[in-house]
Order: C-alpha cells, then structure tokens, then sequence
C-alpha cells in the first residue's frame, strides 16, 4: 500500500509495510490480527504457527489454518516503558525516548492473551484491568519510503 505525502516541491510517495509479514491485515474497521486455528483440536495461535499444533494434547499434527481474530478484548494486564530497551531493540539513540504503554488483552472470542502497544496518547494512568479495547493499525517508525506499521490497542469508543 502506498500513500501520498504532501512535501514543498511536490508530493513523496511512502509504502506501508508491516513490521511482521502475515501477522495482520486490513485498514481501518477491516484491521485484524491474523492467527492460526489447528483443523483437529481447534487450538488458536497468535503470533501465527504453521508449522505444527503447539498443544501438547493434539494428536492432529500439522493441519493449520489462518484466521483473522477478534477485532476486541479486555485488558488482562498493563505496564508502561519508561527507559530504551538495550540492544537489539533498533532505536536512534539521537532521539529521546518517548515513553509508550504496554497491554496485554484477552481476545474476546478466543480467550488468548496478545501483548501490543497502546495508541499514542493513551498512558496507564487511563487504563484498568478489564477495559474493552480494539485492535487497530499503527505506526511504528516512518523512514525516508516506507512507514512500518503495527498493530496497537485503544480502548473503545475513544477515536484517535
């Protein structure tokens, strides 16, 4: 996907790549996280498997299929990062750190927990452990040509 950029001079054209490939899909109301669901045991995986079953209990073998998840959930737990990680997380040490929050959220229909940041702007002091989020696209960094997009979580009915 490429967007257009307004720059003095004329317009730049940045591609929207996803940091991991596979791992979702779709823009605005049609945003999902893409998982895998074993065809035997009906166990589901985020990130994605598809290679094998990772439930110990399937006797299914290899037979995976994608499945876009649930676009909502509760928030299991939180916490923010106040400090830039050690190597190897790739940041410019020019810049300063802009501190983000951490939500780990239960999907509403598969019951399993999917870590992700939350939409710039919202802090932990405006969370709690049961709040309805959704899923939706964002940004991670925004090079020269590409704009590297991730998944992110905003708690529903705040428009961002």
């Amino acid at each position: 996907m490429h967007r257009q950029i307004a720059v003095p001079g004329g317009t730049l054209t940045r591609t929207r790549t996803p940091a991991v490939s596979d791992w979702f899909t779709g823009e605005g109301d049609d945003f999902r996280l893409l998982g895998t669901r074993c065809t035997s045991c009906a166990s589901v995986f985020f990130p994605r498997e598809d290679v094998h079953c990772r439930n110990p209990h399937c006797a299914g073998g290899a037979a995976l299929e994608e499945v876009p998840l649930s676009r909502t959930g509760h928030i299991w737990s939180y916490t923010d990062s106040r400090y830039r990680p050690p190597s190897p997380y790739v940041s410019n040490p020019e810049l300063p750190w802009e501190p983000y929050a951490l939500i780990a959220v239960e999907l509403e229909s598969e019951r399993i927990v999917v870590l992700g940041q939350a939409v710039p702007g919202v802090t932990v002091a405006d969370l709690t452990v049961g709040m309805e989020v959704e899923v939706v696209p964002g940004v991670l960094d925004e090079g020269a040509e590409t704009t590297w997009t991730i998944w992110q979580w905003r708690p529903t009915g705040v428009t961002a």
